[in-house]
């Protein structure tokens, strides 16, 4: 059982719940670490465990994300799950609830994992239609069974937030069909649900971080959290890139604000965030990929757009 009543200072999250579904690497395990740090008991899904790897077949696990959460000052909990099958939402759903009352503050979709479906090389006509298929129901479909699922336990008790993670918060084109018709999806996601989840008191928002600095995009350049900045000789933009901590410590202050509701059904970024909420990247800097695409990048590749 959790309690809300007089959290402890600088943890402004305490005995509240969250359930992030895809935080096994990248940006959603910069989030569920950042809501462990501010005090929550936080739920940790993914494919890859210590059981057994994912089709991804990458190291990180749930479990690994489970102890940072537990080491910054929160509750992690690992639960392997497939969000591509009700059956296991389900049961991840009934568990929560079993163990936190029925409690579920914070609700993440950030599964992903359709990086090795995505075809940056050919438009939809030369695309192989199952792949692109598939890469819409890893990324999408996802996401609604999951909300499917939770919504109930945060409609019941007249309040919490669901977050959904994307790629950009404009309608500029993301570069290939399938990829862009995905990440578009999310936010509309996100706005769907805040229209139907605002009479109850919940919010919904659709977040994105810049340049992530993901395990994967650490290994693309060939170095680590520790000498990344080695990595900008191969590609300068990389030298404006953020942690996964930076996108965490937005969803961590958008969970505890009490006016989020102010915030439901819009598309956000970490580089107008940190603005508002004053956090900083785990090296103390903050990020701001807009304006160094506005200052470096807009000639080149056109204006990033307003926000949707």
């Amino acid at each position: 059982m959790t309690t809300d009543t007089h959290p402890p200072a600088g943890r402004p999250l305490a005995g509240k719940v969250a359930l992030v579904a895809g935080g096994t690497r990248g940006g959603g395990r910069g989030i569920a670490v950042e809501l462990g740090s501010a005090g929550a008991t936080v739920y940790v899904t993914g494919r890859s465990s210590a059981s057994g790897r994912s089709d991804l077949d990458r190291p990180e696990t749930i479990e690994e994300t489970a102890a940072r959460i537990t080491a910054a000052g929160g509750v992690g909990v690992p639960v392997r799950t497939d969000h591509s099958r009700p059956e296991e939402v389900r049961a991840l759903v009934e568990r929560i609830a079993a163990e936190q009352d029925g409690r579920l503050d914070v609700l993440v979709n950030s599964v992903w994992g359709a990086d090795p479906l995505t075809d940056w090389e050919h438009p939809l006509w030369e695309q192989d239609l199952e792949t692109g298929l598939r890469l819409l129901r890893q990324a999408v479909e996802t996401h609604v069974i999951t909300s499917r699922y939770a919504l109930p336990l945060m409609v019941a008790r007249g309040s919490g937030l669901v977050v959904e993670v994307t790629d950009g918060n404009t309608a500029r084109y993301r570069g290939s069909f399938f990829y862009d018709l995905a990440k578009s999806a999310v936010i509309r996601l996100a706005f769907a649900q805040a229209a139907e989840l605002q009479p109850h008191g919940v919010a919904a928002v659709a977040i994105t971080p810049g340049f992530l600095r993901s395990e994967a995009m650490l290994d693309h350049f060939g170095v680590t959290e520790g000498n990344w900045r080695d990595g900008v000789a191969q590609d300068p933009d990389f030298a404006h890139s953020e942690s996964p901590a930076y996108l965490g410590r937005a969803v961590a202050a958008l969970a505890a604000d009490p006016r989020i509701m102010s915030r439901t059904g819009r598309a956000l970024a970490t580089w107008g965030l940190y603005q508002e909420y004053g956090f900083t990247d785990a090296d103390g800097t903050r990020p701001d990929f807009a304006a160094h695409w506005a200052k470096e990048l807009q000639a080149r590749y056109g204006p990033l757009g307003d926000p949707l």
